[in-house]
């Protein structure tokens, strides 16, 4: 008999006073399987948006992608920048479009207009608005820590640490999560990316 193995992962998103913070880490398994020690799972769709997911990085390459070219177009319709929770929306009618097929991928976007604000997106589309959310096989462990030291209000240096911390917990036992993680900040000024080991 076949198995069919869903691939590990762990991603979080934190809102924190003037911003967001989504973290992933870059493994890619397969069952017991190891397939890439340096794969992103941190996109960013627009200037003031972002979004990392868990499950298959390859449906979420191709949802980003399509997210990045319609958001394009209706900012140039609307003549101006996308809000996160429209982008949320826009994103759940691609997923429940696809649900007789679905994109094996969870979601988290993140984005500033004004306000701070995180969506969880699962694979048919459901939008569930949060302060704080994780999803992938670490995601257990990962709330764990978010829900004991998470604050409104907290500082962007407290937030992504917070992450760090949360992810680096679910890496201690997920075996499929770990090598590295991708760090996206964004702000009033935009999106900010960087690495942490």
């Amino acid at each position: 008999m076949a198995y069919m193995y869903m691939p590990g992962a762990t991603a979080v998103g934190i809102t924190y006073d003037g911003g967001i913070v989504l973290a992933s880490e870059r493994r890619i398994s397969y069952g017991n399987f190891v397939v890439s020690k340096t794969t992103k799972k941190t996109f960013k769709i627009t200037d003031f948006v972002g979004a990392c997911c868990a499950g298959m990085v390859a449906d979420m390459q191709v949802l980003a992608m399509q997210m990045r070219a319609l958001t394009k177009v209706r900012k140039l319709e609307l003549k101006r920048e996308i809000p996160p929770n429209s982008v949320a929306k826009m994103m759940s009618s691609l997923m429940y479009e696809r649900r007789f097929y679905p994109l094996l991928t969870q979601v988290i976007v993140g984005g500033v207009d004004g306000g701070a604000s995180i969506y969880t997106l699962d694979p048919l589309g459901s939008v569930l608005p949060d302060d704080y959310a994780a999803v992938g096989t670490g995601a257990e462990m990962a709330l764990g820590v978010l829900d004991q030291e998470f604050k409104k209000g907290m500082s962007e240096k407290d937030a992504v640490a917070l992450a760090v911390k949360s992810i680096k917990s679910a890496i201690m036992r997920d075996s499929a999560s770990g090598d590295g993680i991708d760090v996206l900040v964004c702000d009033k000024n935009g999106i900010r990316e960087s690495t942490q080991n």
